[in-house]
């Protein structure tokens, strides 16, 4: 089942992708893809319905986000072994965690939004879980259970904010439009083995990023048990597990994103995104 919201942004309204490949909206069945939603109770509910019957989105409708209720956008950062090679860096002997302040999550077709004083701003494509059931200290044997569905995530970085300007990563990270996801939240039923998921991006019809899922250091199970010893993962909380090679900073010269570029990514089975460049007004 691939669940979405539809609507301009701050008002957007709960839908689904029937069968048919139709958008159909879902405010009439539940308020949002949020909290009990997104529960194994919650979602065997959405598939008992009869799609038909429910209104079709309108050709054309903005997507948003496609989880609601989101407490924290958690990101992994260098778990590919491969990217960490690119930037120069080690790979981490535990995962490294940073914040992505949930101001930046954005529609999967929203522009990225260049910030002011930016020279930096670079390109992710990741694979991003969503928090079904709440989890604490979970094991790796239980953290399937907690995991509603995943999404394609856009982890939009300005590098000179996040690496030359002291601190941590987060301001790097955290700026408006720095967080597309979506289009949808393919449930995990879905996802035979999200370990196996290609995923790639390219700049302006360039192909920039070419890898897999099964070349992450640490994969969706360990994640998930691993976070829950450190804080407590909410419905709608969304992990982004980190990038393969092939973002700019990692070139040769490196090479950062401009107003007028059009970044295009995707992950196999969960979708694609399209975003335009744009600078801050």
């Amino acid at each position: 089942m691939k669940l979405l919201r539809h609507g301009p942004a701050g008002a957007e309204r709960p839908g689904l992708v029937w069968t048919d490949g139709t958008l159909r909206d879902l405010s009439g069945v539940v308020p949002d893809i949020a909290g009990e939603v997104l529960t194994d109770e919650g979602l065997a509910r959405l598939r008992d319905l009869d799609g038909t019957s429910l209104p079709v989105v309108a050709e054309g409708t903005r997507l948003g986000p496609c989880v609601a209720g989101t407490t924290k956008f958690v990101c992994i950062g260098l778990n590919y072994s491969d990217h960490a090679a690119e930037t120069g860096a080690q790979v981490p002997p535990e995962p490294i965690i940073f914040m992505k302040a949930n101001s930046a999550i954005c529609g999967p077709n929203d522009p990225i939004i260049i910030p002011r004083g930016s020279v930096k701003t670079d390109w992710e494509v990741e694979l991003a879980i969503i928090i079904g059931k709440k989890a604490k200290y979970v094991s790796e044997a239980e953290a399937f259970d907690h995991v509603a569905g995943y999404a394609v995530a856009n982890d939009v970085s300005e590098r000179s904010f996040q690496a030359e300007r002291s601190g941590q990563w987060t301001k790097g990270k955290s700026c408006d439009n720095f967080g597309q996801l979506g289009p949808w939240l393919v449930t995990r039923d879905e996802v035979a083995d999200p370990q196996n998921l290609p995923l790639w991006l390219s700049v302006n019809g360039e192909k920039m990023q070419n890898g897999t899922t099964g070349t992450m250091v640490y994969g969706v199970a360990y994640l998930v048990s691993y976070l829950s010893q450190f804080m407590t993962l909410h419905p709608g909380d969304v992990i982004s597990t980190g990038t393969p090679p092939g973002v700019g900073l990692g070139m040769k010269p490196p090479r950062f994103l401009k107003p007028g570029d059009v970044v295009e990514l995707g992950v196999e089975g969960l979708g694609q995104q399209r975003q335009e460049v744009v600078a801050d007004a």
